[in-house]
This record gives structure tokens, C-alpha cells and sequence, in this order.
């Protein structure tokens, strides 16, 4: 058995951390696996390979900030439900529109990628 071994700064390990947790894998496991799959197609670029790492990290970020928005939309609904006046409601919804369309031009963006390659 081989044990590579790689250097990485705290923000891409953490990304692979992340990544790592999504796929319910371990990081070793994990990066074996994405090295594999990258060497066993060596027609793709690396631009292929940086625009995958743009688009999870986007992914991420699109993630951590639909939490957040829910938690306040969480937070909307049970004010509301105890009769409490919220006048934060429009503004929360505001930000779950503009977390929608952001997922909608992502998503669209992906499949317009996906398709010309």
C-alpha cells in the first residue's frame, strides 16, 4: 500500500473537509477517490478541474446561506404563529427570492456548462 501524501492551505483543507462530509466518505477516502478520477480521465483540462472547484465552492456557500435563511424564516413563522408583529418578515422574504433566484442561475449556469462540454 501507498500513502501520498499532499500540501494544502486551512481554506482548501477545509473545503475538502467539507466535501469530504457531503459525499459521507473520510478526506483520505475522498481525496483518493477525486486523484483517481482525475487521472483516469486525462482528457480533461485543467480548467474542467478548476471550474468543478469553483462551482462546489459555490455550492457551499449557496448551502450556508440557505441555513441562515431558514433559521430567520424559522424564526418568522413561530413569531407569527404566537401573534407577535414582525416587521423583519418582508425582509426575510426578500432574501429567500434572492437566495432562490441564486440557486435558479447557478443550476442554469451548470446545465448550460454541462451541456456545450
Amino acid at each position: 500500500m501507498r500513502q501520498p501524501s499532499c500540501r494544502m492551505n486551512d481554506d482548501e483543507y477545509q473545503l475538502l473537509v467539507r466535501a469530504a462530509a457531503e459525499c459521507h466518505m473520510s478526506v483520505a477516502g475522498f481525496l483518493a477517490r477525486a486523484a483517481l478520477s482525475a487521472a483516469r480521465d486525462l482528457d480533461r483540462t485543467a480548467a474542467d478541474i478548476a471550474g468543478e472547484r469553483e462551482m462546489l465552492q459555490e455550492l457551499f456557500a449557496l448551502r450556508r446561506h440557505l441555513g441562515q435563511i431558514g433559521n430567520n424564516l424559522n424564526q418568522v413563522a413561530k413569531a407569527l404563529n404566537s401573534g407577535a408583529d414582525v416587521p423583519q418578515a418582508e425582509a426575510v422574504l426578500a432574501a429567500v427570492q434572492r437566495a432562490s433566484t441564486r440557486v435558479d442561475a447557478f443550476t442554469q449556469q451548470h446545465l448550460e456548462n454541462r451541456t456545450a462540454a
